[in-house]
């Protein structure tokens, strides 16, 4: 089975491996890489290989030349481009900054302009894949995750599903501090009610063989000190909402603190990752073979996942990630799960960006919603979930209406669109700073 990783010089892409590698099954038989810069994708070819160092029977690994010659022949399609590379997201936070509104990568009207520059190069690929890989399945990683999903199920339908590793990091952090064993996870005795959309949900329940655990949890101040959604939104907030947020809704509900923090730091974390990460390769691609590329990317990454949404964290006392924090849910692992899941067709339940169908029934069938799914050969079915709360629901409208928007804006190059997907964005507080977004970002590509 052929998987191609698009977006094959990305930072991450040797956890892909990695966990390939690791796998029982052995159903991979050749990952074929693709990127546009030939020297990230020369240097992660190179970590990769000292990744297979010492294994009986490494997956076999190739660099493709070009798109079309990717993606032939591919069963499944990772896809995980970023259009316009980290200096593309650093204009994303810095306009929106310059106007006094949130800068972010994928929350926002930063994660507005990422998907307007985004879509059509992802439709562009769907496009490719329905006519030269009609039977592959393509598992989406590129954010805005929700929002790009959408655009390219319109071409591949239910053959696209987009992936996210915060639910189920949430799922494993939350079950852990309710005191369950690890290896209830993986034996499938933990039971879980979470959907929403992409980097904006809630998990509303939490069982161990059938016993709801949500409720001691919440009234357990030191329990939900112990992990980092609990120290993100606080034991108050949290009880008082009745659930326990994806990360990301801390942009929403601390807005104000959440910017405060952003505008007191000198720089942003795209600017962060474009030094870290851009002298990363620099240095890599210097030379000193696949062990000192490896070793290097390596120390790269910890520090990478050591500052993640470090923003957010000073907005809520400054504290830093522990273990169990930095542990989370694992993308790669995710992206193996499904992957086994369709192969095996086993019905495993997994957190995923799926076409709604009536799991949520005042959303449009073919919006993209983030739920249970259960995942057989025929794909991922969402499963149904407990009535949204109204202030769940009405989030959860508004920035849906705002990813539709921001889908057509980029399909039919349609200015108004674009202006409403800003404009109606909750973080984003006037039109007509909306319209300077968007002048200043047209100014900017």
């Amino acid at each position: 089975m052929r998987l191609t990783i698009l977006g094959g010089g990305g930072f991450r892409v040797p956890l892909v491996y990695r966990a390939l590698l690791d796998d029982p099954a052995g159903s991979v038989s050749e990952v074929v890489l693709h990127d546009t810069d030939a020297r990230r994708v020369g240097v992660i070819a190179e970590v990769l290989t000292r990744l297979a160092h010492g294994h009986r029977a490494p997956v076999p690994v190739r660099v493709a030349h070009g798109l079309d010659e990717a993606l032939t022949g591919a069963d499944f399609v990772f896809s995980a481009i970023r259009v316009g590379g980290t200096a593309g997201r650093i204009r994303d936070e810095r306009i929106p900054l310059a106007e006094g509104v949130l800068g972010q990568e994928t929350v926002g009207a930063g994660g507005v302009l990422y998907g307007l520059r985004t879509i059509p190069v992802a439709v562009d690929i769907a496009e490719r894949v329905a006519r030269l890989a009609p039977g592959a399945w393509v598992i989406n990683f590129t954010n805005p995750a929700g929002m790009v999903t959408e655009a390219m199920s319109q071409v591949l339908g239910d053959r696209v599903i987009g992936i996210c590793d915060s639910p189920v990091g949430l799922v494993r952090r939350a079950a852990r501090a309710a005191g369950a064993d690890p290896s209830a996870f993986a034996s499938g005795r933990i039971g879980y009610d979470y959907v929403g959309l992409n980097h904006l949900g809630w998990l509303r329940s939490l069982t161990l063989d059938g016993t709801e655990l949500l409720p001691r949890l919440l009234a357990d101040d030191s329990a939900l000190g112990s992990f980092e959604e609990g120290r993100l939104f606080g034991a108050e907030w949290l009880r008082t909402l009745g659930a326990l947020p994806n990360e990301y809704l801390h942009y929403y509900y601390f807005r104000r603190e959440t910017l405060d923090s952003v505008r007191d730091t000198p720089e942003t974390r795209g600017e962060f990752l474009d030094q870290q990460q851009g002298g990363f390769f620099e240095r890599a691609a210097a030379g000193g073979g696949p062990e000192a590329a490896y070793a290097l990317w390596e120390r790269t990454r910890l520090e990478r996942e050591e500052t993640y949404m470090a923003h957010s964290r000073e907005a809520s006392g400054g504290w830093q990630r522990d273990s169990h924090d930095l542990e989370g849910g694992g993308y790669d692992r995710v992206a193996l799960a499904l992957m086994h899941a369709i192969v095996g067709d086993s019905g495993t339940r997994l957190i995923l960006n799926v076409r709604n169908g009536t799991t949520v029934p005042q959303l449009a069938p073919d919006a993209i919603v983030e739920t249970v799914c259960e995942v057989t050969a025929r794909g991922a079915r969402p499963l149904p979930c407990a009535p949204l709360r109204e202030d769940q629901l009405g989030l959860m409208l508004q920035v849906k209406a705002v990813e539709r928007a921001a889908v057509e804006a980029a399909l039919f190059k349609d200015r108004g669109a674009a202006l409403r997907a800003l404009a109606l964005h909750p973080l984003v507080d006037s039109p007509a700073v909306a319209a300077r977004i968007l002048q200043r970002a047209a100014k900017e590509a």
